[in-house]
């Protein structure tokens, strides 16, 4: 049991990491109908941005100006390379965001250099009780995080006039113009709050670890997450990041003894087993809308 809690408790962790990622898929998803594949770069600039800032500013200070200007980096990627090609078919955009993540990890990449720069890690191995059981506070602190996140972007969506102009957006970007919407502005705003959220996902990813290289690969787990959830669904987004980090651990944690034909790092593998099962039920996802054309 204690084994089992410890696992979910690590899962629930790590799957906030993906959440927050697919949070901000989802977001620019669902503004401008395209898949930005420029996360995981906005998560090794943020994490690298923390390295060099914590030492002046503290480690949190150092995570809050780092979301921003991660969030202004990416809105003005948003202004500069993608504005000009509103309009242009959906796979062509997206193909300019892979672009735009290889020319962010290169120029980031410089100043990580061949070490491992450390971000700092406020909670060390700090253990507290669970369900009896004495878990790390670095997961708990996670899942808290990841909930308040959520929490805060479902009221500004619900709530506030900008919030309810991106829904306005989401659903018809027309009618939205017509209503006097900037949809533009928008655009610029979803890439923004995407930004900020990769940046806060690379400094979880990086807590303890550092940051190196090949930080980027993390983010790659949020594809699945995106896909389980639905790629319309913000609370999709969220229970998908966490189901791929649960599934993760507890596959790393029992794999080895109950299915050890499996290999032994079929953990890594799990979420795309886990995403193809899915898929075959719901293509559109869990949360996702199904989509129905006349013809």
């Amino acid at each position: 049991m204690d084994e089992f809690v410890q696992s979910l408790v690590r899962g629930l962790g790590t799957g906030s990491i993906y959440s927050l990622l697919a949070l901000g898929f989802v977001i620019i998803y669902k503004s401008t109908q395209v898949i930005s594949f420029a996360q995981p770069a906005f998560m090794l600039a943020g994490a690298v941005l923390v390295s060099y800032l914590a030492p002046a500013t503290g480690f949190f200070g150092a995570v809050a100006l780092a979301a921003v200007v991660i969030a202004f980096l990416a809105l003005g990627v948003e202004r500069t390379v993608l504005r000009p090609m509103v309009g242009k078919p959906v796979f062509v955009v997206a193909i300019i965001t892979i672009g735009v993540d290889v020319v962010v990890r290169v120029v980031t990449n410089a100043f990580i250099g061949l070490d491992v720069r450390q971000v700092g890690d406020p909670w060390g191995l700090n253990t507290v009780p669970l369900l009896g059981v004495d878990v790390q506070e670095r997961y708990l602190v996670m899942f808290a995080t990841t909930a308040v996140v959520t929490a805060a972007l479902f009221a500004f969506f619900r709530y506030s006039r900008v919030g309810l102009a991106m829904r306005a957006v989401s659903y018809d970007q027309e009618v939205a113009l017509a209503q006097g919407i900037s949809v533009g502005s928008v655009f610029a705003l979803s890439w923004a709050l995407a930004g900020g959220l990769a940046a806060l996902a690379g400094v979880f990813v990086a807590t303890g670890a550092g940051v190196d290289q090949q930080l980027w690969i993390v983010a790659l787990k949020a594809l699945p997450a995106i896909i389980l959830g639905g790629l319309e669904s913000l609370g999709g987004a969220v229970i998908g990041g966490l189901a791929v980090g649960v599934i993760e651990s507890l596959f790393g944690t029992y794999q080895g003894d109950v299915a050890p034909w499996l290999g032994p790092n079929f953990a890594l593998v799990a979420p795309y087993a886990l995403m193809l099962l899915v898929l075959l039920v719901r293509p559109y996802g869990l949360f996702g809308k199904r989509e129905v054309e006349r013809l």
